[in-house]
């Protein structure tokens, strides 16, 4: 007889299905089973608000945590980043696959990079971490740089410089890689530029708590390093009381002495979206082994960015 195909929940954006579609393949791989896309809408699909009016956080993912827990689909791929920083109960991230290149890249018109922007250039973005460090960056380096919020998918965002409306927009690299766009990149922003947004470029493996049996097939795909490292910038994330409508950016990152992994920095960045004040430190540790000690490199940094001012700088907190 044989076994049913497993249903892998997804976004019905291009992004989100490419992004599913390499998961189900690794799947299939794995296992010897098929596996069935199931397009699920989400509230975040059909909105045209911008994220922080929405409820910012999660408005990606409920959707496709109440087909989870209404037994519609097996598992569910998320992009980590949409993920709110507290896990429900009844549903466990059995894997976090290897992740993708988590710097953010410009696609500006005539191939130009970020610091060959004409004077008073406009800059599109949704997110105010993004702004926040741009605007920073331009400020430190006598740029003259406008923020533009925008919304919408690859092909919308792109259009603004296509259509000369924009000079420049910020996306994420992972995006642009798991469809196959990186070749539109004008620059890769360099970390110390702007940090990622926590967890950026990192996808969840999303299941029911109760099915073990599928919980342990799946944790095949996790790379321990990936968990750590997002796991600390999630940890970092919920200690700031912000969510990902807040200008935080954080990336932890694996300092290796040849082929062995010694430390793992972790960075943060918290700032006001006109980039006038921005508090960014780093720690580096051990490479965590467990859960809690991914959670407590994340807490600490983040105590530390309080304690230097980061709380009044990301606005109005959402409790």
């Amino acid at each position: 007889m044989t076994q049913q195909a497993l249903r892998l929940g997804t976004r019905r954006s291009k992004l989100a299905m490419a992004q599913s579609g390499h998961v189900a393949d690794a799947v299939r791989q794995l296992t010897g089973r098929e596996v069935e896309l199931v397009e699920i809408t989400t509230y975040g699909d059909t909105s045209r608000e911008h994220l922080a009016q929405i409820g910012g956080t999660g408005v990606f993912v409920t959707a496709l945590r109440d087909a989870l827990l209404a037994g519609e689909v097996d598992f569910a791929v998320h992009s980590l980043k949409d993920l709110p920083t507290a896990q429900p109960d009844d549903l466990v991230v059995a894997a976090m696959p290897r992740r993708e290149d988590p710097r953010d890249v410009l696609i500006a018109r005539d191939g130009l990079t970020f610091t060959e922007l004409p004077d008073g250039a406009r800059v599109g973005t949704g997110s105010p971490r993004r702004m926040a460090q741009l605007n920073a960056y331009a400020r430190n380096h006598g740029m003259r740089i406008e923020t533009v919020p925008i919304r919408g998918n690859i092909d919308t965002r792109v259009g603004y410089v296509r259509k000369g409306e924009l000079d420049a927009v910020v996306l994420a690299a992972a995006g642009l890689s798991r469809i196959g766009r990186t070749d539109e990149v004008t620059d890769f922003l360099s970390v110390d530029t702007v940090l990622p947004a926590p967890g950026q470029g990192a996808l969840a493996i999303e299941t029911p708590a109760v099915n073990a049996d599928l919980i342990a097939m799946l944790g095949e795909l996790d790379d321990p390093y990936t968990r750590a490292a997002v796991t600390a910038e999630r940890s970092l994330l919920a200690a700031l009381e912000a969510g990902c409508s807040a200008p935080v950016g954080a990336l932890a990152d694996l300092l290796s002495d040849g082929q062995v992994v010694k430390e793992m920095r972790l960075r943060g960045v918290v700032g006001t979206t006109d980039g006038s004040a921005l508090v960014q430190l780093s720690t580096t540790g051990p490479v965590p082994t467990t859960h809690d000690q991914a959670m407590a490199l994340g807490r600490e940094l983040a105590d530390e960015m309080l304690a230097k001012g980061a709380a009044g700088l990301m606005g109005e907190r959402a409790h």
